[in-house]
This record gives structure tokens, sequence and C-alpha cells, in this order.
């Protein structure tokens, strides 16, 4: 079974994937490509309880709480916004819920994607990147709470 790559070591590859791009174009063309190789999202998370609140698309995410890890799977109707949460299940899926919890995801701002993103599009990154770690402190909260008992 293939090892999970650490935050920091993943966040590191999408930093070097980024700078074999020489413009923004090429950069988006990128995030698309992600977007079309993202895995089909189980249908129980399509649901409005799963959407993702704060994004101008529609994000649909899910998240599953194994082995003392939690795992991500999402999509979008927006196919930017979707390779978008494509990189941050790349950089969170797999990881414990401290992990992710204190992740900085520096890489966002490296590869310029704060900066070169419309204000609707950033701030919708924003609410996934919170969604992704209310997720994982929920996860933590019970997972605390079962231990306790």
């Amino acid at each position: 079974m293939n090892e999970v790559k650490s935050i920091a070591e993943s966040e590191k590859e999408i930093i070097e994937d980024f700078s074999l791009f020489d413009s923004w174009d090429e950069k988006y063309e990128y995030i698309i490509e992600l977007g079309k190789k993202l895995p089909l999202l189980n249908p129980v998370y399509r649901t409005d309880d799963h959407i993702v609140k704060g994004c101008q698309s529609t994000v649909w995410l899910g998240s599953s709480f194994r082995d003392g890890k939690v795992f991500y799977e999402a999509d979008s109707d927006a196919i930017i916004v979707k390779g978008l949460i494509s990189l941050l299940i790349r950089i969170l899926s797999g990881h414990r819920p401290d992990e992710i919890i204190q992740a900085q995801l520096e890489c966002i701002k490296v590869i310029g994607m704060a900066s070169h993103l419309a204000q609707t599009r950033a701030n919708g990154l924003l609410a996934m990147v919170k969604q992704m770690k209310n997720d994982a402190l929920a996860y933590q909260l019970q997972n605390q709470l079962n231990q306790a008992e």
C-alpha cells in the first residue's frame, strides 16, 4: 500500500509542479486537468448538507474518519473549483485531524494562487479550507470523547 506523503511533502510537490509552468494560463490548465482527474463523489455526499458555505460555485465536500485519519472527497459544478478542491484533497486527505487543523497551506501563497484568483474564488478557496479543518476538528473531538468513555 502507498505511504501517504506528509502535508509538507505534498505542498513541496505542488510548488514544484507549479514551477514547471511559465504562465498563469498554463497553471489554470493544470488546475483544470486536476479537476478532471478527481474521483467521482460518493452520491451520499451530493446533498445540501455537504455543500460548502461561502463558495460562489456549488462544492460538495464529504469526509470520513478511519484509523485515526480523515479522508475527503469532493465535487464542484465549476471546473477550476474542482481543480482547487482536488489540490486541497491531495494535501490534507489521509492525515490525522491535528495535522490538518495545524496545516498552514503555505503552498497556496507560494504558487501565487491567492493573488491570481478572483476575489470570489479566493473566498471560496478559504471556505473549502475552513470546512475541511472544521471536519477534522469534529473528528478530533469525537475521537477524544470516544476515548474518554
